[in-house]
């Protein structure tokens, strides 16, 4: 399935020189969807994942199918003040100032094997917060998935040596 087809690309969004990658093409498209979560699947059916780890908020839209999908739990990774429960925050650099990401401090078990899903793999900040996130907590990062990567921005290059999957790339930034 060619999923670049789907997505639908914005021009000047949300501002002048961004090209946006919508995803909701794809999510509206039962094949679509199905592709992508069976696709993620498939690659990590066998490396013992025990938990999914999806970033607010599209990530949850592709994490949550996909943690169904290999019968593990799900876990939500949001912005500040949003869950409900004693939280874990981390605080990390963006390309124009600061954010912060929060996970409950009982979402993830030590050496639990965790995959960090979201929709797009861009500059990695995010992604490598929320991976920090887990690792505190304990977990094992078995690896990351992502409909979209950015390759241009080298997002990359934040997350180590360990499995990325990007089912589409757009080598621009």
């Amino acid at each position: 399935m060619d999923l670049k087809r789907m997505i639908r690309v914005i021009p000047d969004f949300p501002q002048p020189g961004i090209s946006f990658k919508d995803i909701t093409t794809v999510l509206k498209d039962p094949d679509g969807l199905r592709f992508t979560v069976q696709e993620m699947a498939r690659r990590f059916r066998d490396r013992g994942v025990d938990l999914i780890v999806g970033v607010e908020s599209r990530g949850f839209l592709i994490g949550a199918p996909l943690a169904y999908e290999l019968g593990t739990g799900f876990v939500l990774v949001r912005k500040p003040g949003k869950l409900p429960a004693a939280t874990l925050r981390v605080e990390y650099e963006k390309e124009y100032g600061t954010d912060a990401l929060e996970i409950h401090r009982d979402a993830v078990q030590p050496g639990q094997r965790v995959l960090l899903v979201d929709d797009l793999l861009a500059t990695g900040g995010t992604i490598a917060a929320a991976a920090r996130l887990v690792e505190e907590l304990g977990g094992v990062i078995a690896g990351f998935a992502f409909m979209i990567e950015l390759a241009g921005l080298k997002g990359r290059d934040r997350l180590g040596d360990r499995e990325i999957l990007s089912l589409v790339r757009y080598d621009e930034g």
